[in-house]
């Protein structure tokens, strides 16, 4: 297995500063983000995500792939036909520019039946929502494989595929050897436990977010850096060495109001201790 960090826990630092602090860090890889603001973005061209990688080579830091929340703007699921093509279009350029970066996986939200914001609208029907975030992802597999980029199913927050053997079933479904999933350690502590979705989703898992969260708050403010709350890290490293993981654990850490530098030292150190379990 590989420690990322998501460049998330850089705060608004420029991307190629945070490939040098990833790397002075001691990280093997960084999680770059797609999003309407930033530099990688629906306007971003091929090129520049080239010199983008060739600058990561250079340093010695890789590249593990490309994350977003895009698809809290742009739902999957939605029950608007405009919203869902734009969320087509976010996921094709995507999968453009990680083929570009060089990075094997992005991550996906597959929809959401209705987001944290009270009164927003929610999803009229969950069979409805089901098929069109199949129909999205099933188009857009040809290109994935065609460029050799996984399009990564996250288990979140969205009151959708709540459970592992839905998630898993919903990625069979797609039928691409591109549709996997982007595991979420901490994701699944409000529900349930991360050793029993990694038993299940098994070799579909492609990437794994490493969180931690304590139970008795449960609501986002109980998300926490890395063993500060109750994730049995014992238990997901045995999970995930059954069966067979090999690929990148990456920290989804933000930086703090005091000392923000500090998170991203204190997630390599955590991890460091994690992986001796």
């Amino acid at each position: 297995m590989k420690k990322g960090i998501n460049i998330w826990a850089y705060g608004n630092t420029p991307v190629e500063e945070c490939l040098r602090a990833a790397k002075k860090t001691g990280f093997d890889g960084i999680e770059l983000s797609y999003s309407l603001t930033e530099k990688i973005g629906p306007d971003a061209t091929v090129a520049e995500m080239r010199a983008l990688a060739a600058l990561a080579t250079d340093i010695g830091i890789g590249i593990s792939s490309l994350a977003s929340g895009i698809f809290w703007q742009f739902n999957m699921a939605s029950d608007d036909t405009a919203e869902r093509a734009a969320a087509a279009k976010h996921l094709h350029k995507m999968i453009e520019l990680a083929a570009a970066l060089g990075a094997p996986d992005i991550l996906v939200i597959p929809g959401f039946m209705g987001p944290f914001q009270a009164g927003a609208p929610v999803v009229a029907d969950y069979e409805a929502a089901y098929q069109r975030a199949t129909d999205i992802l099933r188009e857009a597999a040809p290109r994935a494989e065609d460029l050799g980029v996984n399009m990564d199913i996250e288990n979140v927050w969205n009151k959708f595929l709540g459970s592992p053997r839905e998630m898993r079933d919903f990625i069979d479904g797609i039928g691409s050897p591109r549709a996997r999933a982007y595991f979420d350690v901490g994701n699944v502590m409000r529900t349930g436990y991360p050793e029993h979705w990694i038993g299940v989703l098994g070799a579909r898992i492609a990437c794994v977010h490493f969180k931690d969260y304590r139970v008795n708050v449960g609501t986002l403010d109980g998300f926490v850096e890395l063993l500060q709350g109750d994730v049995d890290y014992p238990a997901v490293m045995a999970a995930l060495r059954r069966i067979g993981y090999d690929g990148y654990t990456i920290a989804e850490v933000f930086p703090t109001k005091i000392a923000p530098q500090a998170v991203p030292v204190r997630a390599k150190e955590a991890m460091d201790l994690i992986y001796q379990m």
